[in-house]
């Protein structure tokens, strides 16, 4: 594991740190419906901010991602007979 930053002398903590320290915090202090709420709200600002295309284009490459993705699967199956 990389080393804290905090036993250093200038005391500095790394962005990487202070983000895994503060979505621990996070997660310690909400439950599941305030993730839902988040997502939902954030659902709703994506709506808002595209159009058609650009849910086309990302549903696209989700579908081309996941193909590669049972490829490799199928690949990987048929080399551990």
């Amino acid at each position: 594991m990389a080393q804290n930053n905090n036993d250093n002398n200038n005391k500095k903590m790394s962005v990487e740190e202070a983000g895994r320290k503060g979505g621990e915090a996070t997660s310690r202090n909400h439950d599941k419906e305030f993730y839902q709420e988040i997502g939902q709200k954030g659902g709703e600002a994506t709506s808002e901010n595209h159009d058609k295309e650009f849910y086309q284009e990302i549903g696209e490459k989700g579908g081309e991602a996941r193909s590669r993705q049972n490829d490799n699967n199928n690949n990987n199956n048929s080399n551990n007979r």
